[in-house]
């Protein structure tokens, strides 16, 4: 029995493919039943929700009983600028959680993100990990989930139809017409979300509605919402490049009079809008960043879809949110599920926490904080581990996580582990693109140690930017198959120079925790040695808009400075005004290069980030600023992956 008190993992060699590792973990071992692994944990009974047999959504109680209990040590799995082929990140978190707790004895968790379908039917693939360290069932995992960004699409796209509607209907009725339909009887009175804007207002909420002015019912009724100022658009889960510029209002019926000439020809009452993948929702980011219900709920309300026309007076330039929209309420009720944490395991039996699903290139990349917070209680203090996954390298989604996610959470990680390969710093060293459905460069299958200690570059510059929050690095070099012995040592040898802890060669991906224990027991060391004190951000809320985006280009990115639109300097001009000024910053960029260029490898230098527009997450807590070429929707390639995606008619499974 490994140190779970589960059956040893017996792995292949050669490695099977995931999904077949997967399936025979299922049949030929068997899972815990989600009662025997919320036993293992320390669950009761009424803290689990079972959702089928492999998975079960976790309840906020769960946290909230032990709100006394300290919390375990709490680490960070980030990564270099990857290639477009991944780097085994999820990998490593997994590998690591497993060599914690099935081979160290150590309580564990994993906190993960939730896949997004793109690219699982894209390039990259799923999210479960992979070989021997991984979450299982597989597809269960990468495909629904227990429906999670589902909800995220229904929420985000409600609120998406409730601004055209509510476009559509001042432009075509009198500010009397307006308020006659949304109040239609006294009888009947204000809803709660009618009185959270009559309070904003600043009208007697207690009127029935028929006490109120003339004026009072054009102010409540007409937003006047401003369609050039509208930043809101509608989602999907897929890879669409085609719905990135969208025009919306075009059908026969969604037709107004011409204010110009009210008795003439009806006008069309269309615009242009498009789509952003699910996952870069604000409605996303908002399920990572709540606390709880109540602060879901007013998150969801605060979220700003545009601002008010200004006038020829100065008035106007008001921020409308959901909760102006009506639609607060029915968001949250979208979202009362989604905010449960999903509890799987890995192929080891250890528990898994998968929760929310933000992309760190586009939005804040990270798990929630409620799973982690349910996890450090779970695992207590000194011997626990709480293992969370930042998205893709360290310069965006570990900067986010540090920047944001803690300082929402006010949790203190003690470790980073950064993820390494030497592919990947092969090709910051100037080795030939890596891309996705071609055949690896020799350079690539051949020792290189030049090549490595070159691209190695890289990985000191998100070392020396880990450290600068206060925390233990720790290297995790993940082995793949053409790696020799002499391109390892050099990796290590560049981490230990460029101040790590210490830097480790893994093989979890083929011998699941087992290839992992070393890993597991420098960070064990690394957490030992540092204090959580010595924890701390990289800038100031207080400090300007501006000023914090260009902290973290030349901190983080070493950008020479930032260059701004003028839209991006209008829209950061508006947000002060509006009081949006203190709240942090979540930069979206490539995250194949510290600059806005993915093409530039290992440590550009001489570079600006170019800030194109910045939008709003008033209601998730932050502000946007879009960098560079980045897109909100990525595109498919030429073979995608759901080229490898089938099902057996006979049995069901997937193949």
């Amino acid at each position: 029995m490994n140190a779970l008190g589960n059956p040893p993992l017996k792995c292949k060699n050669p490695v099977p493919s995931d999904i077949q590792v997967s399936q025979d973990i299922v049949k030929e071992v068997g899972l815990l039943s989600m009662a025997e692994l919320a036993e293992q944990i320390g669950l009761a009974a009424d803290e689990i929700i079972p959702w089928g047999i492999a998975k079960a959504k976790i309840p906020l109680s769960a946290r909230d009983r032990r709100s006394d209990a300290p919390n375990g040590n709490y680490v960070v799995v980030t990564g270099i600028n990857p290639t477009p082929l991944g780097e085994g990140k999820s990998t490593t978190t997994i590998g690591l959680a497993q060599a914690l707790g099935a081979v160290l004895g150590k309580p564990t968790f994993a906190c993960i993100r939730q896949p997004s379908q793109g690219p699982t039917f894209g390039i990259k693939g799923g999210a479960a990990g992979g070989g021997y360290a991984q979450v299982v069932p597989m597809e269960e995992f990468n495909l629904h989930l227990t429906g999670d960004i589902h909800a995220v699409t229904a929420a985000n796209n409600l609120l998406a139809a409730a601004i055209d509607t509510r476009l559509f209907h001042e432009a075509s009725q009198s500010d009397e017409a307006l308020y006659r339909r949304l109040c239609p009887s006294d009888e009947k009175g204000f809803s709660g979300v009618m009185v959270t804007r009559l309070n904003k207002l600043g009208i007697d909420a207690t009127k029935a509605p028929s006490e109120l002015t003339v004026d009072e019912q054009s102010a409540f009724a007409r937003l006047d919402l401003d369609p050039a100022t509208i930043t809101w658009q509608r989602v999907l889960d897929t890879c669409d490049r085609h719905l990135r510029n969208v025009d919306v209002g075009v059908g026969a019926k969604e037709t107004v009079k011409d204010p110009a000439n009210p008795t003439g020809k009806r006008i069309q009452h269309s615009r242009r809008t498009g789509f952003d993948i699910t996952v870069a929702s604000e409605v996303m980011a908002v399920l990572a960043l709540a606390r709880n219900l109540k602060d879901l709920r007013e998150k969801l309300g605060n979220m700003v879809v545009g601002y008010s026309r200004k006038k020829e007076d100065g008035t106007g330039g008001v921020p409308i949110t959901a909760d102006d929209l009506g639609v607060g309420g029915a968001l949250a009720v979208l979202m009362k599920d989604a905010i449960m944490p999903t509890l799987m395991q890995t192929v080891e039996r250890t528990p898994v926490l998968v929760h929310a699903g933000p992309f760190a290139n586009i939005a804040t990349g990270n798990s929630s904080i409620i799973a982690d917070e349910i996890a450090l209680k779970l695992v207590g203090k000194d011997d626990g581990f709480v293992v969370t996954e930042a998205g893709f390298g360290a310069d965006i989604g570990m900067e986010k996580f540090f920047n944001i996610k803690c300082r929402y959470s006010g949790l203190k990680p003690k470790c980073a582990v950064i993820v390494a390969t030497v592919r990947a710093l092969k090709m910051h060293g100037g080795g030939p693109p890596v891309k996705a459905g071609q055949v690896l460069a020799k350079e690539y299958k051949e020792e290189n140690v030049d090549l490595v200690t070159a691209g190695a570059a890289n990985l000191a510059k998100h070392i020396e930017n880990a450290k600068k929050f206060g925390v233990n690095v720790v290297v995790a070099v993940n082995r793949f198959k053409d790696d020799t012995d002499a391109e390892i040592e050099a990796v290590k040898k560049v981490s230990m120079e460029a101040g790590a802890f210490d830097a480790v060669l893994s093989n979890h991906w083929a011998e699941g925790g087992a290839g992992a224990a070393d890993l597991a027991r420098a960070v064990q060391k690394a957490c030992q040695a540092n204090n959580e004190e010595n924890f701390r951000f990289l800038y100031e809320l207080d400090l300007p808009i501006r000023e914090k985006i260009e902290c973290i280009s030349k901190e983080i990115y070493g950008a020479d400075g930032v260059e701004f639109s003028e839209t991006a300097l209008k829209q950061m001009e508006q947000y002060t005004e509006a009081g949006f000024g203190k709240l942090p910053i979540c930069i979206a960029k490539t995250q194949y290069s510290f600059s806005c260029d993915p093409a530039a490898k290992g440590v550009p230098t001489g570079f600006v980030i170019t800030v194109r527009e910045v939008r709003s997450c008033a209601g998730a807590g932050f502000l946007y600023p879009i960098c560079g070429d980045i897109m909100t929707i990525p595109g498919l390639p030429t073979r995608p992956g759901f080229y490898d995606v089938d099902i057996d008619t006979e049995t069901g499974e997937v193949i």
